[in-house]
């Protein structure tokens, strides 16, 4: 029932987009840190290995972080479908926050041996399972406020927006701390500064979120039902379809991060590019991902969703191997062009859609389970496996020849995305009060 005093004023929605943001952004500084340093500092902590597979080494463990995120997706899922959808966010905070605490305590390799790279690992299978939680029910949570306003989509990019701001700390905060001490400091212990200072921020997000009201919609449906038993099986059961098919939609954006922001930064130092000048280009295209964000989503709303993401797919084939062959030209505007079109423009402008995308695809009954398993197994088969494909042609072909099989491969994922995409209904104006 769409009874008009349900319906929450601007000032309530905003509330609720910004305690979704601000733990989002924590979440998505915290484990976007954690690739930044992977891809720079992991393999010589944790390994010890030949300089190739010791990259390798460290950005197969960034990838197992993404590979267990479904597994976060069902447990906060389902507490999200049953208790609510701010509960959910909470516990998840609290989570990533103390998995991020305990890598930046894990001793290195020269202290305590091979054990160093088991609880790597342990700790970031625990982040995974934190940001699995995270993308769906925290879409879901501020879809769900907005569920009447012309704006939806617009509101719904704010869980987007996290992600370059994220990424604007995690470049800037790293560019900083190089800036203040030596190679050898911060290869030693500077690095650990981010996860610590992740563990503080976790929890001023958690008292945010606490203080925040939970989703209107989903407020009025546990009122008037019984909510499911088991939403994140329930949902596996009734619409399957639904959930492969969207979920290849996200496995290319996935594809594209781990092109650009993991192995993009790791091929730029080995043509020639410094460590602080790869992670400033990196920094231009956050900044210019959350205006091409901001774009989408209001394009979003005035078109539909489906075109937005089409548009994005088609950039990401057309994009996937020309990109190397700018940053093989040395120059460093030319780079940060190659990385602003590759991924600011094509992860930013195509996830001014996401969120609402998922969110509206599926109904109230079990709408946080149905996205974030959605959204979740494409980072199996996409941001997971990607990185671990990568790894392997990056041991088989070296660094100057793998970029144009790893381009080949992201042009699979946005073939399918496109296909996927044709076969999905646009959901513009979906009733999000639905129950079935």
């Amino acid at each position: 029932m769409k009874g008009t005093q349900l319906q929450p004023s601007e000032h309530r929605i905003f509330k609720v987009a910004l305690a979704s943001i601000i733990g989002s952004i924590i979440e998505q500084y915290d484990y976007l840190v954690a690739g930044i340093i992977a891809a720079t500092v992991w393999g010589t902590v944790f390994f010890k290995l030949p300089s190739l597979a010791s990259i390798a080494a460290a950005i197969g463990v960034y990838g197992l972080g993404i590979i267990i995120r479904p597994v976060g997706a069902y447990i906060f899922g389902n507490i999200a479908d049953r208790v609510g959808r701010k509960d959910a966010m909470v516990y998840a905070l609290v989570l990533m926050g103390l998995s991020t605490l305990l890598i930046g305590l894990t001793p290195s390799y020269d202290t305590i041996g091979a054990s160093a790279a088991v609880l790597l690992i342990i700790f970031r299978l625990l982040q995974g399972i934190s940001f699995g939680a995270e993308f769906g029910t925290a879409s879901t949570w501020v879809v769900e406020q907005a569920a009447h306003s012309k704006f939806r989509a617009f509101w719904g990019a704010w869980v987007g927006f996290a992600i370059p701001i994220g990424l604007l700390l995690g470049f800037g905060s790293v560019l900083l701390v190089r800036s203040m001490m030596t190679p050898a400091h911060f290869m030693e212990w500077g690095w650990r500064l981010f996860f610590f200072f992740g563990f503080l921020v976790a929890v001023v997000g958690i008292v945010i979120r606490i203080r925040t009201e939970d989703s209107f919609v989903f407020e009025g449906y546990k009122a008037k039902n019984d909510t499911l038993r088991s939403p994140a099986s329930q949902v596996w059961r009734e619409m399957p379809g639904r959930v492969l098919r969207t979920s290849l939609v996200n496995a290319m954006f996935g594809g594209v991060f781990f092109l650009s922001f993991v192995f993009g930064s790791s091929y730029m130092k080995a043509v020639g590019f410094t460590p602080e000048e790869a992670e400033s280009i990196g920094l231009i295209a956050a900044a210019s991902m959350f205006v091409f964000m901001l774009i989408g989503s209001l394009l979003t709303d005035y078109i539909n969703r489906r075109t937005v993401l089409m548009i994005a797919a088609v950039v990401a084939f057309l994009s996937a191997i020309p990109y190397f062959y700018v940053i093989n030209t040395g120059s460093y505007w030319w780079a940060a062009i190659a990385e602003i079109i590759s991924f600011g423009f094509v992860f930013g402008f195509g996830y001014g859609a996401v969120p609402t995308f998922y969110t509206e695809n599926f109904p109230t009954k079990y709408r946080a389970s149905g996205a974030s398993a959605a959204y979740q197994i494409s980072q199996v088969y996409g941001g997971g496996l990607v990185p671990i494909l990568a790894g392997l042609l990056l041991n088989a072909f070296g660094i100057h020849h793998a970029y144009i099989y790893i381009g080949l491969m992201i042009m699979c994922y946005a073939v399918a995305a496109v296909i996927a995409l044709a076969m999905t209904p646009d959901t513009k104006h979906a009733d999000l009060e639905l129950v079935s």
